[in-house]
């Protein structure tokens, strides 16, 4: 076998799937089962043993009342029980919530009242607060964004009444994840404590998934001042781990160490989803921590990172007595990269390849720089490819407000044109339609893109302020200051 495979040989090395998550899996578990395809903390889970778990979660998951559609939430901090239940969700169909730990109550009350989640699971320390927050659902007035709801329940009747009690804390469990056991300290604990808790759902049959079918809920902020719930299907997910590979060329044998939440795109769908694209390797840790970012790397043997600006940035400042030689990493995706951020990392960290993309929540992986070059400094670079599908596979274009497309040179707003694209707003069918302009997704975006045809990020279309990797919109500010009863 070549040292080095290409994006397409890397997808060939497994059998055909079906633009599914668990037939991703499945095709991956089949060739390659006792490779590490997980691991955290003492925990490692290999391809067999992932799909063979999380196919026992969504058994039982089905048989104690989780039926495809429905929505299973989780608020945690990055763990291996969050791709498990990923995993599970997915092969019973039901749709996979991830939520922030660090989310205020309002806001994550507005989350799980949107989502409609009929399951919540939640570590340890946020159980009480949890509850809470469910208990002020079954007693709140129907929330902005539920159009539907309370239509129907203006009119009144059986429907209404149904649709009512079907976001009521009684149809609304809250669970603790030590409570279910899985918080056992290492990888055959924890897998005995999911086979106990399936042990009397072996004949139950999981239900046929197909591609179109909805899979995750992302939220995002936006001008409305409420988080949009931007939902992705089965195919979308599967087709972005598949351009990630194409995107760092990742290799079976990479290690993808996961250090940004599971609730964005980018360690959901790029790292993790690249790594059982590739048939490679996830590790995870509970948060990023600076200080000990370099030693991690060397004890986990990683050898590609993601990263936001905001980590760069603070990785360049820390005292260099912190930084470890020994480290393997030699590819590291994320943005903005700077001059002086490829610099410090190129010859002071010594990480040969530093790929500055670009990416919404609704539109994974839009655009990046090449990996095998040319490189420009500052740019998100070209239209995103796919190893699967040869040719022209998403495309870019500037526009004015006018609609008028723009010569290079010329800033206006970027909009994208991509088979990985949302499928819609959850709840909000306007936002949805208004997202888009003869098929193109409007980013909101200001860009410009050069005679070479790569791109340039230049601002914020639209009232969004980004504070630490996060996005805040600045509408939802206005509506939390002029809540405090001192602001008149």
């Amino acid at each position: 076998m070549p040292s080095e495979l290409s994006p397409g040989d890397v997808l060939a090395l497994y059998p055909q799937h079906t633009d599914t998550i668990p037939s991703l899996l499945a095709s991956r578990a089949l060739t390659v089962p006792e490779k590490s395809a997980l691991e955290f903390e003492s925990r490692v889970w290999s391809y067999r043993a992932l799909d063979e778990v999380s196919t026992l979660l969504a058994r039982a998951a089905a048989l104690r009342g989780v039926n495809k559609g429905d929505r299973i939430a989780i608020i945690s901090v990055n763990t291996d029980l969050s791709v498990i239940v990923l995993l599970a969700a997915a092969k019973v169909g039901a749709l996979f919530v991830p939520l922030n730990p660090a989310a205020t109550d309002d806001d994550l009350q507005y989350m799980l009242s949107h989502s409609r989640s009929s399951l919540v699971l939640c570590q340890s320390d946020l159980l009480e607060r949890t509850r809470a927050i469910v208990e002020r659902i079954e007693s709140a007035p129907l929330p902005e964004g539920h159009a539907d709801l309370a239509h129907d329940a203006a009119d009144g009747g059986e429907a209404a009444q149904k649709q009512q009690a079907a976001r009521r804390i009684g149809r609304t469990r809250v669970i603790d994840l030590h409570e279910l056991g899985l918080a056992a300290p290492d990888a055959p604990s924890l897998s005995e404590s999911i086979r106990r808790l399936a042990s009397d759902a072996e004949s139950v049959v999981l239900p046929e998934i197909g591609p179109t079918d909805p899979s995750i809920v992302i939220y995002t902020s936006g001008t409305t001042g409420f988080p949009k719930g931007v939902v992705h299907s089965q195919r979308n997910y599967v087709l972005a781990a598949e351009a990630f590979v194409a995107r760092l060329h990742l290799q079976p044998s990479d290690r993808l160490l996961a250090l940004l939440p599971f609730f964005h795109i980018n360690a959901l769908f790029y790292s993790l989803g690249g790594a059982l694209a590739a048939g490679a390797t996830l590790i995870t840790a509970r948060s990023f921590s600076a200080s000990r970012f370099w030693n991690l790397a060397v004890e986990t043997r990683a050898t590609q990172f993601n990263f936001l600006a905001a980590v760069g940035t603070i990785l360049m400042k820390r005292a260099r007595s912190e930084f470890n030689p020994a480290h393997g990493i030699r590819k590291m995706y994320g943005g903005p990269i700077s001059a002086e951020m490829f610099r410090v990392f190129r010859d002071e960290f010594h990480v040969p390849a530093l790929i500055e993309g670009y990416g919404m929540t609704e539109i994974p992986g839009a655009s990046c720089n090449p990996f095998a070059g040319p490189h420009k400094a500052g740019s998100i670079g070209v239209a995103a490819v796919h190893p699967r599908f040869p040719g022209n596979f998403s495309a870019l274009r500037i526009e004015d407000d006018s609609g008028r497309e723009l010569p290079a040179g010329e800033t206006g707003e970027l909009l994208v044109k991509t088979p990985i694209v949302f499928k819609e707003y959850l709840n909000d069918p306007e936002q949805t339609a208004a997202a888009f302009r003869d098929g193109w997704f409007l980013t909101g975006d200001l860009a410009y893109r050069d005679a070479d045809g790569y791109h340039y990020f230049v601002a914020r279309k639209k009232d969004i302020i980004r504070r630490r990797g996060e996005n805040i919109s600045g509408a939802e500010l206005d509506r939390v200051i002029s809540a405090h009863p001192d602001v008149q």
